[in-house]
């Protein structure tokens, strides 16, 4: 068993031990393996360890990456700052964007989708923390953003991404304030749903802090470092 191979199987059990605790189905939660910075051949490894679905945060570095494996057909999400310049790209090659953070981009994204393909998963990101260098929309700039990005053609939205400020704490004990910053996430989504949406996806929770984020709902965590290590 590689090492890729081993990290991955104790994710999953560290999702389906959150699941239980949560008396949820670990069905419920999808893993994505946030492959940013790392070579093909680690993603070929977790590739041939079940994974299917992969997390890329900068476009030049991931294309070479998704023309390697093209044969493995694998799932490939954006979840980084996407810049104007950089969305034909990411249209015409990735299954998702978890970034959505101005209308603009959108519009850009749905203009620049290729006619063949299935509609672009789409998530808004939400800055749940005011963190002033932190990406996404304000809690309260959420709803009207949604409701902007749901109409447009050749885009699906599926639901909604953050990344809460780090705890002091980065053991899977994390802070409450983590947990708060989940929840009210989850509470978006819900008050959205109440109006109609039908919002299926909470992209949250990283390798640190995971069990909280299922605790609080995640339907998709992005996990980096406790698949493939420390970035150097």
């Amino acid at each position: 068993m590689t090492t890729i191979s081993a990290n991955l199987q104790a994710v999953r059990q560290r999702i389906a031990s959150a699941c239980a605790q949560a008396g949820r189905d670990p069905a419920s939660v999808s893993l994505l393996a946030v492959s940013k910075t790392w070579p093909a051949s680690a993603l070929r490894d977790a590739a041939v360890a079940g994974q299917a679905a992969f997390g890329e945060s900068y476009v030049q570095e991931a294309l070479p990456k998704l023309a390697e494996l093209t044969g493995l057909k694998l799932a490939w999400h954006f979840i980084g700052p996407l810049q104007s310049n950089k969305t034909r790209a990411v249209a015409e090659h990735f299954d998702w964007v978890h970034s959505i953070d101005r209308l603009k981009i959108a519009e850009r994204l749905s203009a620049q989708r290729p006619p063949d393909l299935p509609p672009l998963n789409v998530c808004v990101e939400v800055n749940v923390s005011g963190e002033a260098s932190k990406s996404g929309c304000s809690p309260d700039e959420a709803p009207d953003m949604c409701r902007a990005v749901r109409v447009l053609p050749n885009l699906r939205l599926r639901g909604l991404m953050a990344i809460p400020e780090p705890g002091d704490d980065q053991s899977a004990q994390v802070s409450s304030a983590t947990r708060r910053r989940f929840a009210a996430l989850r509470a978006l989504r819900d008050n959205l749903n109440a109006q109609g949406m039908t919002l299926d996806t909470l992209s949250m929770g990283m390798s640190h802090d995971l069990e909280a984020a299922i605790l609080e709902g995640a339907t998709l965590i992005r996990v980096g470092t406790a698949i493939f290590g420390s970035r150097s």
